[in-house]
């Protein structure tokens, strides 16, 4: 294999694969980025086995042929080097020779045919949507997806395609998060799946605000396909809880609050947190919302902000990083409370097809 790129490109292209490669691999081919020459383009895959990411780059190709050399070895190199034209060569014995302007550098490889195979987009459920829109519905939701690993199947994001939507759900049993859109699919093509953490951050990273997004899923594993990168990813197996049932079916009280000033009031309540206390009360009276910490160890704050609501005083406490991570994560000027009392679950909801159930903690 022979050819030249220039650094942007190869750049470019070994960011947008980079972040699959496991830093403590077993199998030490995963270390490594498999590289395919064309005639006119570059192809960079890689691969953790549960997750792959492939894409191209236009490059002038001499001797066609593939091979892998160590992926993070290989990006730390090529930022080093001068904008300029790189030259990749690659031997029968899997030996890498990279050169630009002065430096030169002999990479020891291993063989393309170790690498684990690029998974093919034939799955007999197919949808396409706008990146931008997916990319948000990610967003606002995959912060609540659960760590625990005893509870593997809210490691991910449920993505449900049922009666005409697109439904992406996040929880980790203290709280979750819902996006919905409206989209047209056939109603044998509804299905319900859930992507695991690497797989949507590799999404959160990569999808952009231009063009489609093709999905393609199969009983185990989805593909991704958009601006000409390839994502493969296994899919949790598992059925996901009915998070309908801890939707409220309804809440007494309805608060009005500016996001932006919620969301900085949090912040510097919080500032007095610790591992032991992260209960912030929130007391709601009439067009006031006072909101207070009390650490043992640590302190007191409490800062009061203007809210729209006219009914009965609750205080209720909530885990203020639970609070603050939708806010966070929504562009609306404007957020909404609902509560019932301070032991029921309350609702975070927007202007948009969003909703947020977070339960409260009891405090003396």
């Amino acid at each position: 294999m022979k050819l030249k790129v220039t650094k942007a490109n190869l750049l470019g292209g070994l960011q947008i694969v980079q972040n699959v490669v496991s830093i403590r691999s077993t199998l030490p081919i995963l270390s490594n980025v498999l590289l395919n020459a064309e005639k006119g383009k570059l192809s960079l895959t890689t691969s953790d086995l549960d997750v792959t990411v492939h894409c191209s780059v236009e490059a002038d190709v001499s001797k066609p042929g593939a091979g892998t050399l160590p992926a993070r070895r290989l990006l730390s190199i090529i930022r080093e080097l001068p904008d300029s034209v790189i030259e990749i060569e690659l031997d029968d014995r899997d030996t890498g020779l990279v050169c630009c302007g002065a430096s030169r550098y002999k990479i020891l490889g291993l063989s393309a045919d170790e690498f684990p195979p690029l998974p093919k987009a034939d799955g007999k459920y197919r949808y396409t949507l706008e990146q931008k829109a997916f990319q948000e519905m990610l967003r606002k939701c995959s912060y609540a997806v659960s760590t625990d690993e005893t509870r593997y199947v809210l490691n991910g994001v449920l993505i449900s395609f049922k009666d005409g939507k697109l439904v992406t759900v996040a929880s980790d049993g203290r709280r979750l998060a819902l996006v919905e859109c409206e989209l047209e699919f056939p109603k044998e093509a509804e299905k319900d799946m859930i992507l695991p953490t690497k797989a949507i951050n590799e999404l959160l990273h990569t999808l952009q605000d231009e063009g489609d997004v093709k999905i393609s899923a199969k009983e185990n594993q989805v593909i991704f396909e958009y601006n000409g990168i390839v994502m493969a990813s296994k899919l949790i197996d598992g059925t996901y809880p009915n998070y309908r049932q801890v939707i409220p079916a309804e809440t007494g009280e309805r608060i009005t609050v500016e996001r932006e000033l919620l969301l900085t009031a949090l912040k510097r309540v919080s500032l007095v947190t610790s591992d032991k206390s992260n209960a912030a009360k929130l007391t709601f009276e009439k067009n006031n919302l006072l909101l207070s910490m009390n650490t043992p160890d640590v302190g007191e704050a409490e800062e009061k902000i203007p809210v729209k609501y006219g009914g009965k005083s609750i205080t209720v406490a909530f885990n203020p990083e639970y609070v603050m991570d939708p806010l966070r994560n929504l562009a609306s000027d404007e957020i909404y409370f609902e509560l019932s009392d301070e032991l029921s679950a309350g609702v975070i909801k927007c202007d948009t097809p969003f909703l947020y159930v977070l339960m409260p903690m009891r405090i003396n």
